[in-house]
């Protein structure tokens, strides 16, 4: 299939566009370049620097002709995402309507979205938490994100565009920028390998359930073909402590998705940690 991925030279991105090529399909990749990380767009895939707001991805549009819209692109950094709230909402909301747009002026078949797991819950009153739990965020990020899935509903029922969205856990693995808020296994690796002790906020018995990033790849390609009406998580099921993932990395120094898509996270955390320290390592070594 003819797959269109945003923000495919991205940490997550990169790594979907990846698994679509090896999975046979022909990838093109669009993105603005904004993030830290540099571009990681796989070998392979057609490459596009163009911003998902901007008239240029029409052109894209015409060019490839996609079966299928993978949307990764995203301002994914809450703090960002509280001080410059309308800021967000051009990309996450207007940059999410544009594409749908263009999937059915273009005749897609199927519009991948990744929202975001942690960020629409605020505070669960139970964990884990299921895809039926109150929406409750508590920033602009869950907010737009919340949007984007229910534009992709009305999109859904309106013009028969086969819409999933997968609900992400806290993604990690190599290719994850230490520099980024977001990525707490790349940074507390980075710190640990320049001889730095980690910065624990809190007391660390705060949880979060880590899905490796090699996980999430397969779930965007088991989803290839297969509509699902409601969201899915794309997540683990397993609660890990901050105080745990640094005690782990000293060391080293189902759900719906099953059920609709055959899917279930198999990376363990140590085995993903080795990865994503190995990769940090070989990224430090390669700067100096």
């Amino acid at each position: 299939m003819r797959i269109l991925v945003t923000g495919g030279a991205g940490f997550v991105g990169s790594h979907v566009a990846e698994a679509y090529l090896k999975a046979g399909h022909r990838v093109a990749v669009v993105d603005a370049l904004v993030s830290a990380g540099g571009n990681r767009t796989p070998a392979g895939a057609t490459f596009y620097p163009v911003d998902i707001r901007s008239r240029e991805l029409a052109d894209v549009f015409q060019e490839e002709r996609p079966e299928v819209v993978s949307h990764h692109a995203a301002q994914a950094n809450l703090r960002r995402s509280i001080e410059d709230p309308a800021g967000d909402a051009e990309v996450n909301v207007l940059g999410t309507l544009r594409l749908l747009d263009l999937a059915v002026r273009h005749k897609a078949r199927q519009f991948i979205f990744a929202s975001t797991g942690g960020a629409l819950y605020g505070e669960p009153r139970s964990i884990p938490v299921s895809e039926d739990d109150p929406i409750l965020p508590l920033a602009p990020y869950g907010f737009h994100k919340y949007l984007g899935e229910q534009y992709l509903g009305f999109f859904r029922r309106i013009h028969g565009l086969e819409a999933t969205v997968l609900r992400y856990a806290n993604v990690y693995g190599p290719r994850q920028d230490p520099s980024t808020e977001a990525g707490v296994i790349s940074i507390f690796a980075d710190a640990m390998l320049a001889g730095r002790a980690p910065v624990i906020f809190g007391d660390g018995t705060q949880t979060r359930d880590f899905v490796y990033v090699g996980d999430v790849a397969e779930a965007n390609v088991r989803v290839l073909g297969r509509p699902v009406a409601a969201p899915v998580h794309i997540a683990t099921g397993v609660e890990t402590s901050v105080n745990d993932l640094a005690a782990r990395l000293v060391a080293l120094t189902g759900t719906r998705a099953e059920a609709v898509l055959g899917w279930r996270a198999r990376t363990s955390l140590e085995e993903g940690l080795r990865r994503t320290v190995e990769w940090v390592r070989t990224k430090r070594s390669a700067a100096r």
